[in-house]
């Protein structure tokens, strides 16, 4: 049983770390969970700063549903930061749900917030609880630049680019392997789900700031379809995103490609070890800590609807610090006051789009919004 009101769920990993390091900002008292005591109790005292003057304690636990509702018991949020979400979430929403606590997690994983909305939404909903997959500057920063170009009445279709400056985590090259090689991914056209291409191709993109087009992805879809499926004001929305290094986006598409061919008549168990493997050559060792000068982040929506037109564009940096500090934030809100929609619901329809707008401004981490709107 936990003493604390938050669990950090992976708090060892490269992006739990940076959530507790602002759950430490913000005074929020958490137990940093995982599967080993030792590698918790090192990563905490030497990669989060400040480490000493939180109010923390770490646990060790199984991966079970057992073991972490026992562990959840006694406290009111869970962040989950242990992926791929598809394949290792189920348990730890199944038991946060049983103790009454609040979930978020930090996925990129489309598939795996469609499942949450079938299986869970109606359920947390019930229970008067939050279930907010996806809480990370990629997804929550672009539906910033997106709600805020839907402040213009009128507009119905939004074109979201998301771009970030340094190289994925492992966990998220991981994900980025399971995403591509595990199902299908969607855009949303006249509110219905629409497949991408199950091979991905690059698609150049004309990026706010700079001379160079940039190559895109679809990112398994990313989590803005399925946030504005059931949005009155949208009928049509399509994401795509990449990484500012043209030659580590161009050899994404082959890798993938290589990675289904190698794994179409695998069963489950044999494709991931094999996806493993892979995501193992690509990215084994944890990326240095964030550089605002050169991991920068780029978040550009265009919407438009019959008569008008708007286009905002978020410029920031350290996308991964950006994601520690919407995870904390998240979980110091829910302790205050409850949640502006429950069930399932984006960091935006949870909290506000203006009030995230705010903490990631308040933190250094993006430039005020440039908002052109056209009528």
């Amino acid at each position: 049983m936990s003493n604390k009101p938050v669990v950090v769920y992976g708090a060892s990993g490269y992006t739990g770390r940076l959530i507790c390091e602002f759950l430490r900002q913000y005074n929020v008292p958490f137990t940093a969970a995982g599967r080993s005591a030792d590698t918790l109790t090192e990563s905490m005292t030497a990669h989060v700063p400040g480490i000493e003057t939180a109010d923390y304690e770490v646990t060790a636990v199984e991966h079970t549903v057992e073991a972490l509702t026992d562990l959840f018991r006694g406290s009111s949020v869970v962040l989950n930061t242990v992926g791929p979400f598809m394949k290792l979430g189920d348990p730890v929403v199944e038991a946060a749900l049983a103790v009454g606590a609040h979930y978020s997690d930090t996925t990129g994983e489309q598939d795996w917030i469609i499942h949450l909305d079938e299986e869970f939404g109606d359920r947390y909903a019930k229970a008067g609880l939050l279930l907010a997959p996806g809480i990370a500057q990629m997804y929550t920063t672009g539906e910033i630049a997106a709600q805020i170009a839907l402040e213009t009445p009128g507009l119905d279709t939004l074109d979201i680019a998301v771009f970030w400056g340094g190289s994925p985590t492992i966990a998220s090259t991981r994900t980025i392997l399971v995403n591509a090689a595990g199902g299908a991914a969607y855009h949303l056209a006249e509110n219905q789900y629409v497949p991408f291409d199950p091979v991905p191709s690059l698609v150049p993109l004309v990026v706010p700031g700079q001379h160079e087009l940039a190559q895109s992805l679809p990112w398994g879809g990313t989590s803005h379809p399925v946030w504005f499926k059931r949005d009155p004001r949208v009928s049509t929305c399509k994401a795509q995103g990449g990484v500012f290094n043209a030659a580590l986006m161009h050899g994404v598409p082959v890798i993938v490609a290589d990675a289904l061919e190698a794994t179409k008549d695998m069963t489950a168990d044999e494709r991931d070890a094999a996806l493993d493997a892979v995501a193992a050559q690509v990215m084994n060792s944890m990326p240095p800590r964030e550089n605002p000068r050169l991991n920068k982040s780029l978040d550009s929506v265009h919407a438009s609807g019959p008569l008008g037109r708007a286009h905002v564009v978020i410029h920031g940096n350290s996308n991964y610090q950006q994601t520690g500090l919407l995870q904390a934030y998240a979980a110091y809100s829910l302790l205050q006051q409850p949640p502006r929609r429950v069930g399932l619901a984006s960091g935006c329809q949870a909290f506000g789009h203006r009030e995230l707008e705010g903490v990631l401004r308040a933190f250094g981490f993006i430039a005020p919004p440039i908002v052109t709107v056209h009528q």
